[in-house]
């Protein structure tokens, strides 16, 4: 690619749109947790929607571009659609995905009039939403990586560190949004049960070794997981400054403003300690370098999230605005008994934690060497 070529519009467009899904989920979330459910036009539910639309339109415009009005290269650069389109894999994904969200909007209000309010999160159509806002994101990440390995015979600094930055803002919103859906599972109350550790070891290291071999850069893994930590930080500080009132009931916990999501997990931690493993390391197999790597991320995850998890818990000093373990779901009970401590299910003996950790261990290796040969996948990516 030319040196003086530019970004493309709808690559720019393809990162707002996934910070749009990202941004709105969460807040969503903190809306469900404080107000409860308040029509399919709620303001997160509008961020979401525009989010798709940016990204349907955007990405839909550059098929058409190429089918109708692209040179013989740009087609040849491309992946052909049903005989006829072309377009490339990222903007065929955010198209997609940006028809799955839409079309989950009244399919999920329709759910909801019939079966409840809030009912559970993996319903059929919140499914569906999902898959389609994981399918932006995806597409929005995979859209960087193809220009950037266009430009890899360029030497413009300038254009490749914007490259870069755009990498990390997209994979970052989709290793949020990776975390968000297991959230449940990785809340401050499960943090001392080995399923904690299991969920997380067989979740994380597939994306962020992926995205690090993706795009090579001794950096990547903890650009990637400092956008997440940014991300995740930016919503509990600023969502709860909001007025908010219940209004479903039973209202337990008598609220005024939005409760927070969750502290994020400490993975920027475990990620600075990869990406220099990493860069010593550069001459092993893939296989030798799974193991390695994936008994690090365990071990040093585990060990800053077993006392992180603890402070949060349990601590005084996280029940403020910085770390928003005070808040609260208005429906629950504010003298909860096991609000600010362990309860007796919440715990293992030593022999099931050991079993446990022995699991995650095993998965954290399995999702290592999976995330690396995804990511010798997407370093090819140029369509």
């Amino acid at each position: 690619m030319n040196k003086k070529a530019s970004i493309p519009v709808y690559i720019l467009a393809t990162v707002f749109s996934s910070f749009c899904v990202i941004t709105g989920l969460i807040w969503d979330i903190c809306w469900h947790i404080s107000i409860g459910r308040d029509g399919l036009l709620s303001p997160p539910h509008l961020i979401i929607y525009l989010g798709a639309v940016v990204a349907g339109l955007f990405s839909g415009y550059e098929i058409l571009r190429k089918t109708f009005w692209g040179s013989a290269d740009e087609k040849a650069g491309s992946v052909k659609i049903w005989g006829f389109f072309y377009s490339s894999l990222g903007a065929l994904f955010c198209v997609w995905g940006a028809i799955a969200m839409l079309t989950s909007a009244p399919f999920d209000d329709w759910w909801h009039n019939t079966y409840g309010l809030d009912v559970t999160i993996l319903s059929p159509p919140h499914t569906v939403l999902l898959l389609g806002m994981i399918g932006i994101q995806f597409g929005a990440m995979i859209s960087v990586i193809a220009i950037s390995n266009q430009f890899k015979t360029s030497h413009n600094r300038t254009t490749t560190n914007k490259l870069f930055t755009l990498f990390a803002l997209s994979a970052g919103f989709l290793l949020t949004i990776w975390f968000t859906l297991l959230s449940e599972e990785l809340g401050r109350m499960e943090s001392h049960r080995s399923s904690y550790y299991i969920y997380a070891a067989f979740a994380f290291p597939l994306l962020l070794f992926a995205t690090g071999r993706a795009v090579r850069h001794k950096w990547t893994i903890t650009a990637v997981t400092t956008v997440y930590t940014v991300m995740m930080l930016g919503t509990l500080w600023i969502i709860p400054l909001f007025p908010a009132e219940p209004k479903l009931g039973p209202v337990l916990n008598h609220i005024d403003h939005y409760q927070a999501f969750q502290f994020p997990l400490l993975l920027i931690i475990p990620a600075i300690v990869l990406d220099l493993i990493r860069a010593k390391l550069t001459h092993l197999n893939d296989w030798t370098l799974s193991l390695i790597l994936g008994i690090t991320f365990i071990a040093v995850f585990f060990i800053v999230q077993w006392f992180m998890g603890g402070f949060l818990m349990e601590s005084p000093y996280a029940r403020n605005w910085f770390f928003g373990s005070d808040s609260w779901y208005f429906g629950n009970n504010p003298d909860f008994e096991f609000r600010y401590k362990f309860a007796p299910w919440m715990l293992e003996s030593n022999s099931e934690l050991i079993q446990g950790l022995g699991i995650a261990l095993a998965g954290s290796v399995i999702s290592t060497r999976i995330g690396l040969s995804w990511g010798n996948w997407m370093h090819k990516i140029q369509r």
